[in-house]
């Protein structure tokens, strides 16, 4: 079975899903997806179509089709996420494609409690609040979960894998200037992400060593989404292939500096 690691429907039970390795099934077992925290209150503004995409691409300085892929989320050579506009906000929820406009995957928030929900949509004070996510793969089954624990001055995000099992940390390591957050497994440094600027619209993602081996570059969302919305886009880029945990911890980041930086910013 060539197939990449994720949750798939379980054979035994339609209620629950099986982790699947890469090689082989696993007994670490879960009841079909969590709810997610959207609700119809929150009226969405559009969509984004293959032009849009297209164009996100272009601006993140992409050169042509990147070769490679596998069609998921963590083999693709460019993830574009977009974060879904909203009038009014409740919850965070994003859509993933990949260089060609191919629908690939979502990010929903979920376990807000109704207080919670009603504070973010009359407050901006999002920094505060527990903020749980999960990344989900083309059939809405979880392959990443990242917890950023409420705070008021540095931000640290936890990343699982979907069945639960720990991969590591993204920890801000500064406040003021350019800002950096360590890529932390195991409670080692394996890498690194860097702002380019002091708005923190780019960063480059480094290795253990210091080489870049991915990007991320904030696109414009379009004039709807930035006069009534904060909503933000960001195109992921990785230069090579690289093997877990840093692969996994490239893919959290996309959603990692839009929940740190630009939510706290309100």
């Amino acid at each position: 079975m060539n197939t990449a690691p994720g949750w798939y429907p379980d054979n035994a039970d339609p209620r629950f899903v099986r982790w699947w390795d890469g090689v082989q099934w696993t007994p670490h077992v879960q009841p079909r997806q969590e709810q997610s925290d959207a609700r119809h209150t929150e009226v969405e503004m559009g969509g984004t179509g293959q032009e849009r995409v297209a164009r996100q691409v272009q601006r993140a300085g992409v050169q042509g089709a990147v070769p490679g892929g596998g069609g998921t989320l963590l083999t693709e050579p460019v993830l574009v996420v977009n974060q879904k506009a909203k009038l009014i906000e409740m919850s965070n929820s994003y859509v993933i494609y990949d260089q060609h406009a191919r629908h690939i995957g979502t990010v929903e928030q979920v376990g807000q409690s109704g207080a919670a929900k009603a504070l973010r949509a009359f407050t901006k004070m999002d920094s505060m609040l527990d903020v749980r996510l999960e990344i989900r793969d083309q059939q809405g089954l979880p392959l990443l979960r990242i917890t950023r624990p409420a705070t008021m001055w540095k931000s640290k995000v936890l990343v699982e894998r979907g069945d639960g099992m720990p991969i590591g940390e993204i920890v801000q390591e500064n406040v003021f200037g350019k800002v950096r957050f360590a890529y932390v497994c195991n409670g080692m440094k394996v890498g690194g992400i860097y702002a380019e600027n002091w708005r923190a619209w780019n960063f480059s993602l480094q290795d253990r060593a210091g080489t870049e081996v991915a990007r991320i570059t904030k696109t414009w969302q379009g004039m709807a989404k930035a006069m009534f919305s904060t909503a933000d886009n960001y195109v992921v880029q990785l230069h090579q292939q690289v093997p877990d945990p840093l692969r996994s911890m490239i893919v959290a980041s996309g959603v990692t500096v839009d929940t740190v930086l630009s939510q706290n910013q309100g």
